[in-house]
């Protein structure tokens, strides 16, 4: 693990200055340090169950209804603990995840299988994100370019993809009558902003057009609408994503994310409910995390400790969680949560 953290370092004085550097890694360790061996436990039996579980042959998650998705959150989840392609515990299966989403790289830039998904741009968008990631670490010339290709037309996929109105459907807008809806559109810019942040080119108009999207769905309440064709329905869920995919667009200042941080402080600060008060509990989460990390120690700790205690309770004895979607879905967003702190990955970093 120690030649996985000085790649990461390396990658990181990439993107931060190298006076930066010090501080972040002395806040790396500082968090780390104060983990509790109860959530350390977790972690590892998740990750080990969730590469227990992957097709050795072909890379994918086999038990998952969308497997480029799957493919991609469960490779997110295995970068988050430190591991690369050639470094680590999971790298072998890292490796076979990249292979598998590669070969699913079409030639019109999408990553992905439409005749197979309905809902395809969320598998592209998590691939994206997830290869992005990978880029900064590969260090084999060949890898990197056939990434960076991968990655160049997949861009471009969802730059065409993107609707009239900025946002992205469950499939593209050509091929979904231009409709849109806040879930996918959130995958997408985070996705873009992983290509953008590993030296892939991104048209800026693509985000403004997208944080418009997210601002023209914004209700009075402060919440974000499902889409912009059914305004004035609050999400909890889509609100918390639009405020990460907004911090993820460099968005932090806008006069509207006050309102967006106290509609979601209001509804999931408190871990509230959980599947039975709303749908799509651990997507919710995955992303409003995201959130209050980024506000720092003061909310994050405290957010943090009554989070991790709740998912580590609903683990199974196998390893793994249960739940909507299914538990390589559940598992992968558990995973990346309980792994914020460890801040290898540059999307989820402060």
């Amino acid at each position: 693990m120690g030649n996985t953290r000085w790649h990461r370092r390396r990658w990181l004085r990439s993107v931060v200055s190298m006076a930066a550097v010090p501080a972040v890694v002395a806040a790396r360790k500082s968090h780390a340090a104060r983990l509790d061996p109860k959530w350390e436990a977790a972690i590892k039996a998740g990750l080990d169950w969730v590469a227990r579980t992957q097709s050795a042959t072909l890379g994918h998650w086999t038990a998952a209804n969308y497997p480029t998705a799957m493919t991609a959150l469960a490779g997110i989840a295995l970068l988050c603990s430190g591991s690369t392609t050639t470094q680590g515990p999971y790298a072998k299966n890292i490796r076979r995840a990249v292979n598998y989403l590669v070969s699913k790289s079409r030639s019109n830039g999408l990553i992905g299988d439409p005749l197979t998904d309905n809902r395809y741009t969320y598998g592209h968008g998590f691939a994206m994100l997830f290869l992005s990631q990978v880029l900064g670490e590969e260090e084999d010339e060949d890898r990197r370019r056939e990434l960076i290709d991968v990655l160049k037309r997949a861009v471009d996929f969802s730059a065409k993809a993107q609707t009239t109105a900025g946002g992205w459907g469950y499939v593209s807008a050509a091929d979904g009558n231009n409709f849109d809806e806040g879930s996918t559109t959130i995958t997408q810019v985070q996705g873009l902003r992983g290509c953008r942040n590993a030296g892939i080119p991104v048209p800026s108009e693509v985000i403004e057009a997208a944080k418009q999207y997210i601002y023209n769905c914004k209700n009075p309440d402060g919440g974000i609408s499902y889409s912009s064709r059914n305004r004035g329905n609050s999400r909890p869920a889509i609100t918390a994503a639009a405020l990460a995919a907004l911090y993820n667009a460099g968005d932090y200042d806008s006069r509207h994310v006050p309102d967006m941080l106290k509609y979601c402080k209001q509804h999931l600060y408190r871990i509230s409910g959980g599947q039975e008060s709303f749908g799509h509990w651990h997507y919710t989460y995955l992303y409003y995390s995201q959130v209050v990390y980024r506000q720092g120690d003061e909310e994050w700790l405290p957010f943090r400790d009554a989070l991790y205690d709740r998912i580590v309770k609903e683990q199974t004895p196998a390893g793994n969680w249960t739940g909507q979607i299914g538990e390589i879905y559940v598992t992968a967003c558990n995973l990346i949560m309980l792994q914020l702190d460890r801040g290898y990955l540059p999307i989820y970093q402060r």
